[in-house]
């Protein structure tokens, strides 16, 4: 997290956009067993779910039964209508086994030299037929794996009778079995057929139901016996003679045969009687029941053999016949079963429809009368919501944010507009909602009136603290020992932090610094700038900084932030460390590192500092205490850069500062003879050929006089910068700069002239007892250093009086303390550091 923009004024915060906290009454716990605690809208349901429910359940009864017997007859419709494929196969059942009954007396009249080819050949259509009947069966009966236990035991029962007909065709040919085997094994799959055709029952509430399907069974079964006998008689046929028990069991079938049609006459209705009467006198039927008549025994005499092809083809035709009734008579049952489950689905529906229907009406009626109730509490709760969580913190927001006169603020009347006590009681609601509004404008006068006060006392100390630093200038300018100069830069340093605790009153009062710049200044700048600002800019060390220009209009501010941010790293930490600084680039915009070696924070405290660093507090009590952090989080949020905190492995602190893009310029031309602006730097490592880190004077420590490199006491205006692309420096005779920060504006850029630059390290020779360096007489002239060349006449300056007269002051007092010492070293200050007088 980082100090970034917060939200724009009058803009509701994110966090206020989700949802709303439903919670009003967090101390207490909703218990679903409390009466009291059940919501309006639970209540208002209990109130129509229960008789609901009560009717419901009288109702349910009733429709179960109705559904129950819409399925039944659902169910005894599908049964019936598979009779269709059920009786299409024992049809073709029944030919395959006469015409197998007859195959079997043809091969054992002929013995060994029979043709079983043949009888393969005649058996192998009948048989396929037969397959297919039954994979059509099983096609039809899918739909009615669910049905009831009976009907899928009969079903089981005929696939595997089925079955051994499969099994037993193989022993056909071969004769080695005797026909009353193989052929009680077609038997034995057509009873089981004929028994799945008689399982659909409608129940005992529907006999006439019960009636259409003993009469396509009762039909089904003459067909049955009719079939029987003809598969005797063909047999006899094809061996040329009656076995022992063929007469018999030829009564017995034609004695079975009447029962069944005399039940069938009594069920059937006349119209299929007429049907069966019209069948039966058919030329073809009468031919084959006239040559059946001839194999009855007449008299004593033994009944004829009758010719095989006649009687195949005779009793085919008669089979058909009785197929054509058997359909039209199943035909009838499937219409008679659909139309009652069709007529029993209408009265089953009609039943759940008028009862759904009064359910409809009657909860209708209920929730007319409880949804005005309901509606009216729900949004009452939603704007008490909206006003708590959204209307008044967005008022507080804008009235704690305001700058300029007070806004207006709007309160929106109440949403409920009935006349009953929930209308009344959401007026209350508004009414508090515009008390609450007009002590918040109340108080925003007076935070407005506090802040104003605060801006004046600001701007007061700011003329005061600017008259003191003109103060400080003539007092340095006119000093010549070095202990007092050395107070009057600490007085000087102390002026700036001074004025930056009244830009940070300013920040606090929610007002811009007055401090502009209208021109790009390099990142190196800025950040000497803001050591100048702090008490121990001795221990700021400047490692690496990247070649930066920041944009004029953010320059006092950033200043600011990595002021307040040294101050924090010098403060918190040991005297004897140093605070590092490191500039570089990242993507387009920069990442300013601030580390020092101090306590540290824990992770509690660092996270707090780094909530406080994303999400600018507002000014209070609390704030004057940590008035730093919130300096710069609000500087931060204006400039829109980011500001972390990170701890160290070992100890300390890192600030992070992450620069936008847009708060970064582009390197600006070179202006001949540029100036440096004044107050606005520090440190002395700012020349060519400075010292290590290690070398620097170092805050509670005396320098040695072994050290070769040491240094006179600073301050803001004496360290020069870079001018726009030259690294060395300032242009010599810019005694003291002008422009940013300046009390007498930019100076005019003197004319740069075109001898040869002075070596960027000076030449010393070695240091005295008191640590100032001793010159070498000459080693800094260019004469001496590099050869003579043609000199380009200088352009013409007047220099200033006042720097004049104070340079020749201190020469002349510099001169008198070295005739008492006795010495004849000549102290120079190094290369890069402006001298009393201004000039390099």
């Amino acid at each position: 997290m980082g100090a970034g923009p917060g939200p724009a004024r009058g803009e509701v915060p994110h966090h206020r956009r989700r949802r709303f906290d439903v919670r009003v009454v967090p101390h207490r716990r909703r218990s679903p067993f409390r009466l009291r605690d059940w919501r309006m809208r639970t209540k208002l349901a209990t109130v129509l779910v229960i008789p609901s429910v009560a009717f419901l359940v009288l109702a349910g009864v009733q429709t179960h039964a109705l559904v129950g017997q819409t399925t039944a007859l659902g169910d005894f419709a599908e049964q019936v209508g598979i009779g269709r494929q059920i009786t299409a196969a024992i049809h073709q059942l029944q030919q395959e086994r006469d015409r197998a009954a007859g195959e079997l007396g043809e091969l054992r009249r002929s013995g060994a030299g029979a043709d079983r080819d043949a009888a393969i050949v005649a058996l192998k259509p009948l048989q396929s037929a037969t397959d297919q009947a039954l994979r059509e069966l099983r096609r039809a009966a899918e739909p009615l794996a669910d049905a009831d236990a009976s009907w899928r035991v009969a079903y089981s029962e005929v696939l595997e009778a089925y079955q051994q007909v499969v099994y037993i065709r193989a022993a056909i040919p071969p004769a080695v079995l005797g026909s009353d085997t193989i052929l009680s094994n077609y038997h034995r799959a057509v009873d089981a057929l004929l028994s799945l055709l008689a399982e659909p029952s409608p129940g005992e509430d529907q006999p006439a139901l019960s009636d259409a399907v003993l009469r396509y069974v009762q039909l089904a079964r003459v067909k049955e016996l009719s079939s029987r006998v003809r598969a005797q008689l063909y047999e006899a046929a094809r061996s040329g003679r009656y076995g022992v028990e063929d007469q018999v069991v030829l009564t017995d079938l034609r004695a079975q045969q009447l029962t069944a049609l005399g039940a069938f006459r009594v069920a059937a209705t006349a119209a299929q009687i007429g049907r069966y009467d019209e069948t039966s006198v058919d030329p073809a039927f009468l031919a084959a029941t006239r040559l059946e008549e001839q194999s009855l025994p007449t008299g004593g005499a033994q009944p004829a053999v009758l010719p095989a092809p006649q009687w195949w083809a005779a009793s085919e035709q008669r089979q058909e016949l009785l197929r054509r009734v058997e359909a039209s008579v199943l035909d009838d049952a499937v219409r008679q079963a659909d139309e009652v489950s069709a007529a029993q689905l209408r009265t089953t529906l009609l039943v759940v429809g008028v009862v759904v229907a009064v359910l409809l009406v009657a909860l209708l009626i209920s929730v007319l009368v409880g949804r005005s109730i309901a509606r009216s509490m729900r949004l009452l709760r939603g704007q008490a919501l909206r006003i708590a969580q959204l209307e008044l913190p967005e008022a507080l927001d804008r009235l704690r944010t305001v700058t300029g006169g007070v806004p207006t603020i709007e309160v929106p009347p109440a949403v409920v507009r009935s006349l009953d006590e929930i209308g009344e009681l959401a007026e209350a609601f508004v009414a508090v909602h515009r008390s609450a509004v007009s002590v918040a404008v109340e108080q925003a006068t007076t935070r407005r009136n506090v802040n104003a006060m605060f801006v004046n006392l600001a701007r007061r100390s700011q003329v005061l603290v600017e008259r003191q630093l003109e103060l400080l200038d003539d007092l340095e300018r006119e000093e010549s020992d070095p202990d007092q100069l050395e107070n009057l830069f600490k007085l000087d340093h102390l002026a700036a932090r001074m004025r930056r605790n009244d830009d940070s009153l300013l920040v606090l009062a929610g007002t811009e610094s007055t401090r502009r710049w209208n021109r790009p200044v390099g990142l190196g700048a800025v950040l000497l700038a803001a050591s100048a600002e702090i008490e121990q800019y001795q221990r700021v060390r400047h490692e690496a900084v990247a070649d930066l220009h920041v944009v004029g209009h953010a320059v006092g501010e950033l200043v600011h932030v990595l002021a307040e941010l040294l101050e924090n790293a010098t403060s918190f930490s040991r005297p004897d460390t140093v605070v590092a600084v490191t500039a570089g680039t990242e993507g387009p915009g920069a990442v300013i590192e601030i580390a020092d070696e101090g306590l540290g924070m824990s992770p509690a405290a660092l996270a707090e500092a780094n909530a406080v660093l994303a999400t600018p507090p507002a000014a209070d009590v609390a704030t004057v205490e940590r008035m730093g952090l919130f300096v710069v989080s609000h500087l931060a949020a204006r400039l829109g850069v980011e500001v972390r905190l990170h701890g160290r492995a070992n100890a300390g602190l890192v600030a992070r500062i992450r620069l936008p893009g847009e708060v970064l310029a582009p390197t600006p031309a070179t202006e001949p003879g540029a100036s440096a602006p004044a107050r606005m730097l520090t440190s002395a490592v700012a020349w060519a050929g400075a010292p290590s880190p290690d070398e620097m004077p170092v805050a509670g420590r005396r320098p040695e006089a072994a050290v070769p490199h040491q240094t006179r006491p600073v301050r803001a205006e004496e360290v020069p910068v870079p001018a726009a692309g030259s690294p060395a420096g300032p242009a010599a005779g810019s005694p003291t700069g002008g422009g940013w920060w300046s009390r007498q504006g930019p100076a005019p850029a003197p004319v740069r002239e075109t001898s040869p630059a002075p070596p960027a390290v000076p030449v010393t020779g070695g240091t005295n007892a008191r640590g100032l360096p001793v010159r070498v007489p000459m080693a800094q002239l260019s004469a001496v250093t590099q050869p003579a060349r043609p000199q380009q006449p200088a352009a013409r300056h007047d220099p200033d009086p006042e720097a004049v007269g104070g340079m020749l002051s201190r020469l002349y007092s510099g001169v008198r303390r070295a005739e008492a010492e006795d010495t004849t070293e000549i102290f120079m200050p190094p290369g890069g550091v402006r001298s009393e007088g201004g000039d390099r």
